[in-house]
């Protein structure tokens, strides 16, 4: 799908509710630029402040609940959206009062809004970022709000304690995820090295799985990625297109991000928006 945007036209409007990255990399940095990449006016809410560049996380700021369950509702009741996402969520008390927020403003799958969970609970490397309590609430409070939720395969062995290392566990995990209340489970495979060419995501809707391929890039610059890809499928669903349309969408989408990544800093870089982007002004 072409996405134009008409000039003086308010585009349609999405919120992405996660955490910063001062390196710019990830989390709401990422969000935004995809938002915007997508024709998507772009709101926020932040959960956590980070103290982050290419290398790594050396302090995380959690911002109080109450504050983040304003933002939410504030932006709601005066803009309105047509779409959310959450990334990094830090606490079982920040989910819980995003949780709370989302159903006040009619955020979820039980609502007019669609919600993308993205579960960020792992690192680059795989190690656990959030407490139980928090693996605990995003289990039994977001993922039945959730129209889709999008975990990688190192967020799969945190949440549902499944090792998925072939294609069959990845079905697998999918079936185990959507019986936590999703509408959709997008199990993503960018870990799964099975076939060394391809990456292949899987989506699930309780009743039929959708296989979507992409080929693979040796690169080390994938800072974002997740982010950026559920914030693709938040701009689709944003736009108003059905929920494997928005997947294929955001597949696409970060697919360019990733063949177009870029080198920063000492570690790992970015995927790019600025694929869709003109690369110079005037």
């Amino acid at each position: 799908m072409a996405i134009e945007q008409t000039v003086g036209r308010t585009p349609p409007r999405a919120m992405t509710i996660a955490g910063t990255d001062s390196g710019g990399g990830a989390g709401i940095a990422a969000d935004l630029r995809a938002f915007t990449a997508c024709g998507v006016h772009g709101c926020l809410a932040v959960c956590a402040v980070t103290v982050q560049n290419s290398i790594g996380v050396t302090g995380v700021h959690k911002i109080p609940p109450e504050t983040v369950a304003a933002q939410i509702l504030t932006v709601a009741g005066d803009i309105g959206l047509d779409a959310a996402k959450t990334g990094m969520l830090a606490s079982a008390e920040i989910i819980e009062a995003v949780a709370r927020a989302c159903d006040q403003a009619g955020i979820g799958a039980a609502h007019r809004t669609p919600l993308v969970i993205d579960p960020v609970a792992a690192s680059m490397h795989g190690d656990q970022l959030l407490a139980d309590s928090a693996l605990d609430a995003f289990r039994g409070l977001l993922f039945p709000r959730a129209t889709v939720i999008t975990p990688n395969l190192d967020e799969v062995r945190l949440l549902i304690g499944l090792d998925v290392h072939d294609r069959a566990a990845q079905y697998e995990a999918a079936k185990l995820l959507y019986e936590l209340g999703p509408r959709y489970v997008l199990v993503k495979g960018g870990h799964l090295r099975e076939d060394a060419d391809v990456c292949v995501d899987l989506l699930y809707d309780g009743h039929t799985f959708t296989e979507l391929p992409g080929p693979r890039f040796e690169t080390g610059n994938t800072h974002g990625g997740g982010d950026s890809m559920a914030s693709a499928i938040t701009a689709g669903l944003a736009h108003g297109m059905a929920v494997p349309d928005a997947v294929a969408f955001g597949k696409r989408y970060i697919v360019e991000a990733v063949r177009h990544s870029y080198p920063l800093g000492a570690g790992h870089g970015p995927v790019s928006a600025l694929w869709r982007i003109k690369d110079e002004p005037g």
